[in-house]
């Protein structure tokens, strides 16, 4: 069946709340500063926003529908995605065929989190009841261990190095120095990605992601009402998402871009070589790596070959994660999913808070959340375009 377009629809107004390492703040508090910033950078009052879409670990016991009575809002159309990593794609494409049903006219799309000091660990002692079962009678409980164990089965079946996963991480520190909010600020060499303390092997301490609090945000709205408003916009030119895919695979090498690709580069009539930067969730290397496989920059195992021959900087020949990525920048929970999707609309509306592509024209957002022990569930991606291009 055809899908249909996503013309007449805008994506604006890119919002980052600030990082902190830890916050005594709770995560509707986030939420709200970032629903606040959208509204200024918008220039509307807060009634006109009739639409949300709320990604957040942290709001329990509430959902988006007790965070509207916080933020005193009464949404016609409102949507919670617990897909973490996943979030910010899918509640693009939500929110997008909203608006071009009428559902609503302006869509919030918020996501954030706290950090208390010991908030990381209540999450991920009740994240989700498969990985306590794997997980936790062995005491190897957190990502931290599951990713080791898809970095190393990675790392034998295709013979990928710490060097590949290092030049990675190097690049996007480069990237992320010129980005006010990103948490780390000190230049990254390939020594002292090499030489960092381990944590869980194969794993060191510049594989793993820096859990802390913020949010990132953005609304979609008719084309018509942005350029009413004024309103740089970039134009959603594709986005899939899929669930749990190749449930046969005893470990996760693959996930579900890899099952709509083809379909993805078709409805943006586009292909891996038109894409200008590519923002991949990257809370660990080796998903960065099956990310440039499965979106079709590369072959099966050979991520560690592209990564060896391309510069990855946002001055390089394949800019990657602009803005740092989570790897420099911070993961702020569930705002993680929106990183590289916000960084894109900045790149396509000349809006960018730290290095700009020069003459980006198109650009691949790619989201990845739900780990469990030995796979992530949901992924999502977007193809977003500069407007009138």
């Amino acid at each position: 069946m055809a899908r249909m377009d996503y013309s007449g629809v805008a994506v604006c107004v890119p919002v980052t709340v600030p990082y902190s390492r830890y916050s005594l703040r709770s995560a509707h508090w986030f939420c709200g500063r970032a629903l606040a910033e959208l509204i200024k950078g918008a220039g509307i009052v807060k009634d006109e926003v009739d639409g949300f879409c709320i990604a957040s670990f942290t709001l329990a016991p509430d959902s988006a529908v007790g965070l509207t009575q916080h933020l005193g809002v009464s949404p016609r159309w409102l949507d919670h995605i617990p897909m973490g990593g996943a979030s910010g794609a899918v509640a693009l494409r939500r929110a997008a065929r909203a608006v071009q049903c009428g559902d609503a006219e302006i869509v919030a799309c918020i996501a954030g989190d706290t950090n208390h000091v010991d908030s990381f660990r209540n999450t991920i002692a009740s994240f989700s009841q498969f990985a306590n079962d794997a997980v936790y009678p062995y005491g190897s409980g957190g990502p931290n261990a599951s990713f080791a164990f898809l970095t190393d089965h990675y790392m034998r079946q295709y013979g990928a190095t710490r060097e590949d996963f290092g030049k990675l991480c190097v690049a996007q520190r480069d990237n992320a120095l010129a980005t006010p909010h990103a948490m780390m600020k000190r230049p990254l060499s390939l020594d002292d990605y090499l030489n960092a303390r381990p944590i869980a092997d194969p794993l060191c301490l510049f594989d793993c992601v820096m859990p802390c609090a913020g949010s990132e945000a953005f609304l979609v709205m008719s084309a018509d009402r942005a350029k009413a408003l004024d309103l740089p916009f970039a134009e959603i030119l594709s986005t899939i998402e899929r669930h749990n895919a190749y449930p046969d695979d005893p470990i996760q090498i693959r996930a579900g871009w890899a099952m709509d690709v083809d379909g993805f580069y078709d409805h943006a009539g586009v292909g891996p070589g038109d894409i200008d930067f590519l923002q991949a969730y990257d809370d660990y290397p080796v998903i960065c790596f099956m990310q440039l496989e499965d979106l079709g920059f590369c072959a099966k195992g050979e991520a560690g070959t592209f990564v060896r021959e391309h510069d990855l900087t946002t001055g390089g020949d394949f800019p990657f994660n602009t803005s740092g990525g989570q790897l420099s920048v911070g993961q702020a929970g569930a705002a993680g999913g929106s990183l590289g999707l916000v960084e894109s609309i900045r790149q396509l509306t000349d809006q960018c808070l730290g290095q700009v592509v020069e003459g980006a024209q198109i650009g691949l957002a790619s989201c990845f959340g739900m780990i469990n022990y030995d796979r992530g569930l949901c992924t999502s991606a977007a193809i977003l375009g500069r407007s009138g291009r």
